[in-house]
């Protein structure tokens, strides 16, 4: 009997169908969302949920940032430690749902994980991976205060392996624990498994058996793939987050990741809510449809851009580039804090503009800003114009280059910083 190719049935849908879906379940997601979140109720008080049947309805609605959602987390420590984005807790907390486990990152930031099997989907990307039931997978991500251990474990349970609870560091015992148990593939960081491979060939120890792995939390450069596949190993890679679970995953294409069924990708304008069209990098925003932790349009922070056709694969869904950097591009210019959003208010004033770049270059305390701007038509007094709007905005002075229309990299960036820091 042949290996199935895909995890269900969802992958291969037509665009269309998904689409249908996604769009059918959008309202009851936000009304879910306002009804039993305090956050949610309060940043969607004036919003018709029945009416959010179409992505151009939801980009109506305000993006939620992480830091949005660390400071208000900071602000309800003492009555609700998830800043009342989350419909699970525990006694004490108000919440009609019930939480298996918390965990924190970074921040701290705190997390909720529900009840129901393979919470954060991860099943999917690590059935992509070439884990398949009766395999033996060693888990080497955290399994203590941050989620990654049990996120990528409980994928594993889905798929039908056996898992080895790794965690990080202790190279010396995991590599016994490889020679000894046999697996079929890793999980875990890019990183650690390099070190891992280099322990293994320095030492002689046999880990032959490992032939697969997928990696996530880390960049993973095409170098490192191939190191790791001449040595042996597939290794394919993951995107997702503590907050968000499962947002996309590479397949045996490796022609960018196919996004999870479970959630509604956008890629917007750095420091707006703006959703930009196929092909331009920007910030990667989801909707969550967990009705445990309900994100609506939930900024990661990450840049990528969405990719044109389908995966070779037979999956369907929208193919992502992958992470391209950070979105937040905040910078100090002059003892005054210069945000994507207030080049955002620059670009909306004109509507000459296309395109817009704030290039601050020199040392600190003797920095110039330069905004180059994509126009197609130089009117006159358009750049005066524009550099007092810079002024009026960011209280800073600026000088303007005119550029023409596809100038400036796609890569995502707003605000690129080159001044010597030394």
């Amino acid at each position: 009997m042949s290996r199935p190719e895909h995890y269900d049935s969802l992958e291969t849908r037509e665009p269309e169908a998904r689409e249908a879906a996604l769009m059918q379940a959008l309202p009851a997601h936000v009304a879910h969302a306002k009804g039993t979140t305090a956050a949610f109720a309060e940043r969607l008080a004036h919003v018709d949920a029945g009416a959010i049947t179409s992505r151009h309805a939801l980009a109506a609605l305000p993006v939620t940032r992480k830091q949005e959602l660390l400071e208000r987390q900071k602000a309800l420590r003492s009555e609700n430690p998830f800043g009342g984005f989350a419909a699970i807790g525990w006694r004490g907390i108000h919440a009609p749902g019930r939480a298996l486990r918390v965990f924190q990152s970074p921040g701290p930031i705190y997390e909720p994980e529900g009840v129901a099997a393979d919470y954060w989907r991860m099943g999917r990307a690590i059935f992509a991976a070439g884990f398949r039931p009766g395999d033996l997978a060693h888990v080497s991500f955290s399994y203590h205060l941050t989620p990654a251990g049990a996120m990528m474990e409980s994928g594993a349970h889905a798929v039908g392996c056996t898992t080895f609870a790794g965690g990080v560091g202790n190279t010396e015992l995991q590599l016994q624990a490889i020679a000894e148990l046999r697996p079929h593939g890793y999980i875990g960081t890019p990183s650690f498994l390099k070190i891992l491979v280099e322990k293994a060939l320095e030492s002689g120890t046999a880990i032959a058996s490992m032939t697969k792995a997928s990696v996530g939390a880390e960049a993973f450069p095409p170098s490192l793939r191939d190191w790791l596949r001449e040595r042996g190993i597939d290794a394919y890679q993951s995107y997702g987050t503590a907050d968000a679970g499962l947002i996309a995953y590479e397949t045996a294409a490796r022609e960018g990741l196919v996004v999870d069924e479970g959630v509604i990708v956008e890629v917007v304008r750095p420091g707006t809510n703006d959703p930009l069209p196929e092909g331009e990098v920007g910030e990667l925003v989801v909707t969550v449809l967990n009705p445990d932790y309900p994100l609506v349009r939930f900024g990661t922070g990450d840049l990528t851009a969405m990719l044109p056709g389908r995966c070779p694969t037979g999956r369907t869904n929208t193919r992502i580039r992958g992470w391209l950097g950070r979105a937040d591009q905040t910078a100090k210019v002059r003892g005054m804090f210069v945000h994507p959003s207030q080049i955002a208010e620059v670009v909306r004033r004109h509507p000459g503009v296309a395109r817009a770049r704030l290039v601050i270059e020199g040392e600190m305390a003797a920095d110039r800003m330069t905004l180059r701007v994509e126009v197609d038509r130089r009117a006159e007094g358009l750049s005066e114009a524009i550099a007092a709007s810079v002024r009026e905005i960011t209280k800073l002075r600026g000088e303007i280059e005119l550029c023409a229309p596809g100038s400036l990299p796609n890569d995502g960036k707003v605000i690129e910083d080159l001044r010597q820091l030394a």
